[in-house]
């Protein structure tokens, strides 16, 4: 059987604003994953459409299609040309699941929730002709699951081909995040068996890792035997926490000592009533200052995520947000205007004040203002949203932020992550276009190499507590990964 895997490219891959690098960094591993539960006889073919042309001039059996919201229309394109074929086409993904009514109408069969358990099911029911128009994710398990179909991922395209996945979901519910309307009908943060983590990191060639985990250090049970067995095996890697993960406990140091180095940080607003109102309990009232204290001291770089337009944000709160993550060292920032997404609590809420403006989906992107804000015009927050990104990478406060650190290694190492990552575009389309991103993974391992800290940095570190610190922020003073927000600027 031919079956045909598409990742349709997200919208703003093609605006103006489109930045090659970033979506050549990870290859699709969902459709890889589901593509270990095909047969050995199957002929599987994964296009990820952000990095090569997309022809819709064969005839397979079967297309798998993933959707997130700012690539639904062209997805429920591709799916109409087919099936007008007569060709049988499956869609899946957060929109999906979001919106079932919606993309049914695109499809012979959709898919709600992860695929892991659902997927085999429907395999097994098309070869014997008698496919189900939906399959809901009822059973929630990474035990014992195929290995990963890497031979499908074409490498060479992709900045980082290690990207891995040893969990789902996340143990938390913030209001705007995806993440409880995808795993609704069942647990909604689990993981593999560590034995079989380590096995798929043991298969991935080369030093580097990254960790597209919403929460690496969710289970800390399981984040700790995770580092104890990769401890050893020479490998740098990249992943995402939140604030309070890093706080609690020294799993954040048994982290650093298997090979983290940079770390994407779910800050999210520098208003705590931003938090409260928004459920996102693991950063309410926690001590941010000391989260990036304790990071500088292990010598891991900080992707930090903040979200403009809540509730609670004024016209300020763009140059509050540049100014504090310059004071406080951080190596980069994800910057993103609030959007609410179909099937969350936000979107809910939103509508039920009638304060959605638009349903394209298109604009879903959280670089468009889709909502009415309410201390703010829409263009208020537009421009801010902007001008936080050209000011914070501004080539003086990538200097100011670089100087922040106390090891003059981790200066030079945050001066050249960022620059390498924000200035040199030209640099990266050529690399790009000439399909040699290879040639610049010695230079990412480089960078990430460890950084020896200076040991009264070290001392005045062990001496902090490493319980939950709590602070009452004073908004004259205010200075996740959270899956909605991805992808993250890393």
């Amino acid at each position: 059987m031919k079956i045909k895997m598409i990742l349709p490219a997200l919208l703003e891959a093609e605006s103006p604003a489109w930045r090659p690098v970033k979506y050549s960094l990870f290859p699709p591993l969902g459709l890889a994953t589901l593509a270990a539960h095909c047969a050995p006889d199957d002929e599987v073919t994964i296009v990820d459409q952000h990095v090569e042309p997309l022809s819709l001039d064969d005839e397979p059996d079967l297309v798998v299609i993933q959707v997130y919201i700012t690539n639904a229309y062209r997805a429920y394109a591709i799916a109409d040309e087919y099936r007008a074929r007569g060709i049988y086409v499956v869609l899946g993904g957060l929109h999906v699941t979001s919106i079932p009514a919606e993309a049914s109408v695109h499809a012979d069969t959709i898919f709600l929730g992860p695929g892991d358990c659902s997927f085999p099911k429907f395999l097994a029911d098309f070869r014997r002709l008698k496919p189900k128009p939906q399959y809901q994710a009822d059973a929630r398990s990474l035990v014992g699951i195929p290995p990963i179909r890497r031979d499908l991922i074409k490498r060479k395209l992709y900045l980082v081909p290690n990207s891995i996945v040893v969990t789902r979901g996340c143990p938390f519910h913030c209001s705007f995040c995806y993440k409880d309307a995808f795993f609704k009908g069942g647990k909604s943060f689990y993981t593999q068996q560590v034995d079989e983590a380590l096995r798929e990191i043991d298969r991935l060639p080369g030093k580097h890792l990254y960790f597209l985990d919403d929460h690496l250090l969710g289970h800390r049970k399981f984040a700790a035997e995770l580092f104890a067995g990769m401890q050893g095996m020479n490998r740098l890697f990249q992943g995402a926490a939140t604030v309070d993960s890093i706080l609690r406990g020294n799993l954040i140091e048994q982290a650093a000592n298997a090979g983290l180095r940079s770390l994407f940080v779910g800050f999210e607003s520098i208003n705590s009533q931003n938090h409260l109102a928004t459920g996102k309990t693991q950063n309410v009232n926690r001590d941010y200052e000391k989260v990036v204290k304790r990071l500088d001291d292990l010598g891991i770089m900080i992707n930090g995520s903040f979200v403009f337009g809540l509730d609670h944000d004024k016209p300020d709160v763009f140059d509050k947000t540049v100014d504090w993550a310059v004071e406080q060292g951080i190596t980069t920032a994800t910057f993103h205007i609030a959007t609410p997404y179909p099937g969350t609590d936000y979107y809910a809420q939103l509508r039920k004040t009638n304060r959605i403006v638009t349903s394209n989906w298109d604009k879903y992107d959280t670089r468009h203002v889709v909502f009415k804000p309410k201390h703010m015009d829409k263009s208020v927050l537009e421009n801010g949203y902007h001008r936080a990104y050209k000011n914070f990478y501004s080539w003086r406060n990538i200097g100011r932020a670089s100087l922040q650190h106390r090891s003059v290694k981790h200066r030079v190492k945050h001066f050249a992550y960022t620059t390498g990552w924000r200035k040199f575009e030209p640099l990266w389309d050529v690399v790009i276009r000439a399909k040699q991103l290879k040639l610049m993974t010695p230079m990412l391992e480089g960078v990430l190499s460890k950084v020896t800290t200076p040991k009264s940095a070290v001392s005045d570190s062990s001496s902090a507590s490493c319980s939950e610190s709590i602070v009452h922020f004073k908004e004259r003073n205010l200075p996740t990964p959270v899956s909605s927000f991805k992808p993250p600027e890393y």
